[in-house]
């Protein structure tokens, strides 16, 4: 396995904007805290379908926020551990448990870093919305995904379709209008923040740095680290907002005004550890002399 990247300069520019975002969120009617703390799930009816039951299982939640789906999976009886790079996330995520009474663990990382810091295992590894255009490396991010799951383990993913990305989205967007590009370049957009998604008049002073990732690099990635694709879904809608001129249907999903169906706006995969692949991995990890430490809590 490739070495374990340090946090390049953009992603450390993005998690001072993320630590802005806690305040922001946490206090924002899209994230509910209060609603959440009476006991309202916020994982999507998607993900709850195709994940299926975690009775007694464990899963890895990585780039996790503040952790109300981490919670929300181990509401539902999942034995689980939530990794985000935002220390302000992670200090907010710990106290909501602390406060609700819930064992889950959560870990300050980047994803490349994991490695350095988490032992073990995991029957699910999840990740959900948002994500991927915060990663630079997605071969590197699939290792790590790979390294995580046990033998017959279980990777998931429901993420915005990366087609949406080539459209305008501006507030003054009327329409479907290609602006950027679909593939995949070595160096980041930045976006001046305009607002955050969660409240668009708030204030928010850092900009974003974000990666464009094609269907295809996603689904290569994973099986280039060894993985095995179970399904690849796409739907024609989305749980947000994404563009101005989109509309909310009674079934709370987000479509194309005038223009519903039309188009992939969200997707999700399942891939799988095949067995095979466990005994690769330790033989890799032992060539290397890379293993994971014994503790698996940083110092904090």
């Amino acid at each position: 396995m490739p070495g374990f990247q340090p946090m390049d300069r953009f992603s450390a520019e993005n998690r001072k904007l993320w630590d802005e975002l806690v305040v922001i969120n946490a206090g924002s009617k899209l994230y509910d805290v209060a609603g959440f703390k009476a006991g309202r799930c916020t994982l999507d009816p998607i993900e709850l379908d195709e994940v299926g039951d975690v009775a007694g299982k464990t899963l890895l939640h990585l780039q996790c926020h503040f952790g109300q789906d981490s919670m929300s999976w181990a509401r539902l009886g999942a034995k689980v551990t939530g990794v985000d790079f935002s220390e302000k996330a992670i200090d907010l995520a710990r106290s909501l448990a602390g406060e609700l009474g819930l064992d889950v663990r959560f870990i300050c990382s980047d994803v490349y870093a994991l490695p350095a810091v988490l032992a073990g295992e995991f029957d699910i590894v999840f990740t959900s919305l948002g994500v991927l255009c915060w990663l630079r490396d997605l071969g590197e991010w699939a290792r790590v995904v790979s390294r995580y799951l046990r033998p017959g383990g279980m990777f998931y993913l429901r993420e915005a379709h990366p087609f949406v990305n080539v459209f305008d989205n501006s507030r003054a967007a009327k329409d479907l209008d290609v602006r950027y590009s679909y593939f995949h370049g070595p160096e980041p957009t930045r976006w001046e923040s305009e607002g955050s998604y969660a409240d668009p008049n708030a204030v928010v002073q850092h900009p974003s740095f974000e990666w464009t990732h094609s269907l295809g690099d996603i689904v290569n990635a994973l099986l280039g680290a060894g993985l095995h694709l179970e399904f690849l879904h796409e739907f024609p809608y989305l749980s947000h907002d994404h563009f101005p001129f989109m509309e909310q249907g009674a079934d709370g999903r987000w479509r194309i005004k005038g223009k519903p169906d039309t188009i992939p706006l969200m997707f999700s995969v399942k891939a799988t550890k095949p067995e095979e692949n466990h005994r690769q991995w330790s033989d890799r990890m032992m060539s290397t002399g890379r293993n994971c430490p014994a503790d698996s809590r940083p110092d904090r």
